[in-house]
């Protein structure tokens, strides 16, 4: 059986549970126990599916059972949990998945006695704290080893509780005084609430959720946003059945009556939803700026001064040679603008660079893809022994320190540095120092401000580490990439209610959805907000997001609704008028665009819509009138010539049709306007002059014959309506195409 069947029949079992749809659920799980020798689930299933029986029995027959509900819970509970044991059973057998395949080869090395493994970790924690007192200078040949040595522990206990499916109390109790010890470095308590994450992530149960939300308490922003993280990870992914699980949702509701945490949690959403932007931020680096840049000089980095930029001032200023240098690519200067705009923002600008780093032995290790930064890590100690005393140790701080480089990042830029030149490893330094004491000063003004920044700050970082694991690592094809996600938090369970309760954090929601072009997202939550009460602005922006997906009847609904109001008139007359042209209804476009025009008398767009729509209308005669007006107004503006020019040909006017189609041929035809002076010609009698017309039009870098043909006879009934014989055009036409191969 492959990955996906498994999966497939794992989520069809889920659906149904969730859906109350118990009978075919059961139907499906006999299935699999029958047909894959899950033998040992038989009883377990028996009893479940009697039981379900007998509830459905008692109710038909009106038996009244105050406990019915009750016990209909218990039921669908345990429904999903035979579905999750049945799932991970033959995960075990079949999956060639790297939990899978990991859990098949740690089956051994369970920690049978957790208690005696808590002491022996103390037991290190105690004698590296006693050997700094006593020492703390003094240089540890066998720090490394011991480093090591201590690391495969936590390795070892990172992988038990990412593969047990249920925690025993002895797990929860360690779990808790683990994260209780203060001799525990932060790191370490880090890389366990990761480990939790994944664990519910591979098979649910209750009491990792708890943790998680336990673990949420702890004031070291390093533990707490990495349990909230999880928390809101695990609740979407286990959407389906959260109504069963009161004392989850409860803790969250509790949760939500503190303003830091709705804070807190408003501003992870918007991380993870920021996180969609950077295969865009990708693109523009790869595919636009990167190209464009090889194409300036090969002396780029002279005539841009780059060590310059790292002086003091330079965030403030802009290089004033930059214009100079970006002459031959003018819209370079724009894009490199909006990549600091979103770095400014928090978005992931550093992924393209360094998805080429992540090829270090170091992570081939899964766990180090989240383990926080720390000078502490063995691989960063051993380049620190091959170094000058110290030299290492520097920039390692200001690394640390950095706010701008996920985790992952780091551990990347610091392999990459060993093998440099000495030189230049001091050049590195030397501008590192200059550019984090800059981002310091900008950090401490920032914490000054908010001091929620820090945890904005850890949180970012942690989703990116996340982002790289899912995006980068070598077998992440064995992982669900949470990326690919809706991340639409305010239709799940767990958060509708809590961010229906709070309606700022959804409108911001909302508007970074809407600023970011996500415009169906936008609207669904835009709807929710509405429900409540009617907003003007708000009805502007979902109307606008379903015009921009094409939906122009809900569009109209809800511009009309807004013209209730006085709010941006003349911006929403015109969309009104917008949506019923798309709606084929001219006549109502117009009766908009005039109303518009009376707002703005001097606005040649509006004339020229206006003009459009008495086009559609077959009105040529007062299409005319409206657009000689902006020529009038406008008389420099050349487009208008081509309206005028189709508009005259069509009521008969050919001397006028051709004095401005001459005039657009002189100053840069394009495939159309060839195609109707050729049309006026063959009008006006001339019908070699049109044959020639017609071959330039043809022979346009962006036309074919085919496509001519199709345009020519959407033409046809006008061409005849100007008294072209209809015996002529079979005529004419082959002479054309013979023509063309001359």
């Amino acid at each position: 059986m492959t990955d996906l069947e498994i999966k497939d029949n794992y989520s069809l079992i889920c659906k149904l549970i969730a859906d109350r749809e118990l009978k075919p659920a059961f139907d499906l799980t006999l299935r699999l126990i029958s047909g894959l020798g899950l033998g040992e689930y038989r009883d377990e299933y028996d009893d479940l599916e009697q039981n379900y029986r007998f509830m459905l029995k008692y109710t038909v027959e009106g038996i009244n059972d105050p406990e019915r509900q009750k016990i209909y819970h218990h039921l669908l509970i345990s429904s999903f949990e035979l579905g999750d044991k049945i799932n991970d059973n033959l995960m075990m057998k079949f999956s060639q998945e790297v939990p899978y395949q990991k859990k098949r080869g740690f089956s051994k090395l369970y920690i049978t006695n957790l208690s005696e493994y808590l002491e022996q970790l103390k037991e290190f924690y105690l004698g590296k704290e006693l050997h700094s007192l006593i020492n703390p200078a003094a240089e540890d040949s066998g720090a490394v080893k011991e480093a090591e040595a201590h690391l495969q522990k936590i390795f070892n206990l990172f992988y038990h509780f990412w593969f047990v499916n249920k925690l025993s109390q002895e797990e929860i109790e360690f779990f808790r005084a683990f994260l209780n010890l203060d001799l525990v470095p932060f790191h370490e308590k880090a890389i366990l609430i990761t480990c939790l994450t994944l664990s519910v992530i591979r098979f649910f149960d209750e009491n990792k959720i708890i943790l998680l939300f336990e673990s949420y308490d702890y004031e070291d922003v390093e533990i707490n946003q990495r349990a909230l993280i999880g928390i809101l990870i695990v609740l979407y992914h286990y959407d389906q059945r959260m109504f069963l699980f009161p004392g989850i949702t409860g803790r969250m509701e509790i949760l939500n009556e503190d303003p830091a945490f709705k804070a807190n949690l408003e501003k992870v959403i918007l991380q993870f939803i920021r996180s969609k932007e950077t295969e865009k931020i990708q693109h523009l680096l790869q595919d636009e700026i990167l190209p464009e840049m090889l194409k300036i000089s090969p002396n780029l980095r002279n005539k841009l001064s780059l060590e310059g930029l790292l002086s003091e001032g330079a965030a403030d200023d802009k290089n004033p040679g930059w214009q100079e240098i970006f002459k031959d690519s003018p819209g370079l200067m724009g894009k490199m603008e909006e990549l600091t705009e979103m770095q400014m923002a928090g978005d992931d600008v550093f992924m393209s660079s360094f998805s080429m780093l992540k090829n270090f032995p170091f992570f081939s290790e899964f766990i180090n893809w989240f383990f926080p930064f720390t000078p502490d890590h063995p691989e960063l100690m051993k380049i620190s022994s091959s170094m000058e005393p110290g030299e290492f140790d520097k920039l390692l701080e200001m690394i640390r320190k950095s706010p701008m480089l996920c985790n992952s990042d780091k551990y990347s830029f610091c392999f990459s540095i060993q093998n440099i030149t000495a030189d230049y490893k001091k050049i590195v330094s030397e501008s590192l120092k200059a550019e984090f004491d800059q981002m310091e000063e900008i950090d401490k003004d920032k914490s000054f401000m908010d001091n929620n920044h820090k945890a904005e700050t850890v949180s970012g970082q942690y989703i990116k580490d996340i982002y790289r694991f899912f995006k980068l690592y070598p077998q992440r094809q064995g992982f669900e990439d949470i990326f690919n996600w809706r991340f639409d938090f305010h239709n799940k369970y767990a958060f509708a209610g809590l961010l229906k309760e709070d309606m700022k954090i959804q409108r911001n929601i909302a508007e970074y959805y809407f600023a970011k072009n996500y415009f169906p997202e936008a609207a669904e939550i835009y709807e929710l907000l509405l429900q409540d009460k009617d907003d003007p602005e708000m009805l502007q922006k979902l109307a606008f997001c379903y015009q921009k997906q094409g939906k122009y009847k809900r569009a109209l609904d809800h511009y009309l609704k807004a013209d209730l109001y006085d709010l941006n008139k003349i911006w929403n007359l015109k969309k009104i008028a917008l949506c019923y042209r798309n709606l084929k209804n001219p006549a109502k476009a117009l009766e908009y665009y005039q109303q518009a025009e009376i707002l703005e008398p001097e606005n040649l767009s509006l004339h020229v819509l206006i003009g459009q729509c008495y086009t559609e209308l077959n009105q040529y005669e007062e299409a005319l009138k409206t657009y000689y007006k902006v020529e009038y107004l406008s008389p420099e503006n050349s487009r208008v010539w081509r309206p005028i020019g189709w508009c005259c040909f069509l009521v008969g006017k050919l001397d006028q049709a051709e004095k401005y189609y001459s005039q657009l041929i002189d100053d840069n035809p394009n495939k159309y306007d060839l195609m109707n002076m050729g049309h006026i010609q063959w009008c006006k009698g001339d019908r070699k002059s049109a044959l020639d017309y017609y071959k330039r039009s043809i022979k346009s870098t962006d036309n074919s014959e085919k496509e001519f043909m199709d345009a020519f006879h959407e033409d046809l009934p006008q061409l005849l309506k100007q008294g072209v014989d209809p015996d002529d055009v079979p005529i004419m036409l082959d002479q054309l195409r013979y023509s063309l191969q001359e």
